[in-house]
């Protein structure tokens, strides 16, 4: 950003000086300080408008060098630490249950979920997110993108039975964890959400742990419905051994709350530093001033003023 403006404008106020001066001061013929600046000042019928005009372009230029011109650039120098974020959605069939969202009792759990999950999308500007759906199988939907607009309507494209009936909590997690073993972003995270009890993983549970110990990944899970939906435990082992946290939540927003906390904690560090460049112009204005008063004294000598 550029920003023209004066280092002292205050000075500029000395303009008003000579024009006051150069009405009512009388011109005196002995000065005790300074004898040639009566003579810049003295008002003659017979001095032409030229020698006028030099006059006041030396008075005004030399003002205006000393209330030093300066031009302000500013750069913004922003380091941003996004996050990697795989969003694993829950595609099962007990998704489809009414009643979840107190304002629209129509509306199933999955409708919901997509709704909160949109939301959350919105929220994470800095960040590139990916999507696991999941039941019988687990697969991804999208890689890890910063094409926020993209995710959310695939999300809103999603459909229950997509991907089958059961629910493969552990695949899923596998295939989340594989998206972000590629990825080179300092923080990594994996949001679990599910109402159901595992019950089609090719993967077991004791090897799931070992890897999600391994992993610079942090887990958060969240059970979705009453606590008979979903295995609590089984999911509170899964954050624990990801370093995360586990949730749970009973209706719609609840849900949109536990979403909002964890995008409170997981935010994203913005490291801004303005630099300021001066660039000063008071040598041309003082340079002007120079030339026009060396011309004014040259011809007004010349023409014996």
């Amino acid at each position: 950003m550029n920003q023209f403006s004066f280092e002292y404008p205050l000075v500029l106020g000395v303009v008003l000086l000579f024009l006051i001066c150069s009405k009512w001061c009388k011109e005196r013929s002995r000065a005790i300080y300074f004898p040639h600046v009566e003579q810049l000042l003295a008002r003659s019928s017979s001095k032409s408008s030229f020698l006028g005009w030099l006059k006041w372009i030396g008075i005004v230029s030399a003002i205006v060098a000393l209330a030093s011109p300066v031009m302000t650039k500013t750069y913004s120098n922003s380091k941003k630490e996004g996050r990697d974020i795989v969003l694993i959605i829950d595609a099962s069939d007990s998704m489809r249950q009414y009643g979840f969202d107190a304002n629209d009792i129509y509306k199933n759990k999955f409708d919901v979920v997509k709704e909160v999950v949109v939301d959350f999308i919105d929220k994470r500007e800095n960040d590139r997110l990916g999507m696991v759906t999941f039941a019988d199988v687990a697969f991804i939907s999208s890689p890890l993108t910063f094409e926020k607009k993209f995710l959310k309507n695939l999300t809103k494209m999603q459909q229950l039975g997509m991907a089958g009936k059961r629910t493969a909590i552990n695949d899923a997690i596998v295939q989340s964890y594989n998206i972000l073993s590629k990825s080179k972003a300092k923080s990594k995270i994996a949001i679990l959400l599910t109402d159901g009890i595992d019950n089609m993983s090719k993967v077991p549970f004791a090897e799931l742990k070992s890897m999600i110990e391994k992993r610079d990944i942090k887990l958060y899970t969240i059970g979705i419905g009453s606590q008979r939906d979903y295995n609590g435990k089984y999911l509170q082992a899964l954050a624990k051994a990801g370093k995360g946290e586990a949730y749970g939540a009973r209706d719609a927003k609840t849900l949109s709350m536990i979403y909002e906390e964890i995008n409170k904690l997981e935010v994203t560090k913005i490291d801004d530093k303005k630099i300021v460049q001066y660039t000063y112009y008071y040598t041309y204005p003082l340079f002007l001033a120079i030339l026009s008063l060396l011309l004014f004294i040259y011809f007004r000598s010349s023409k014996g003023v």
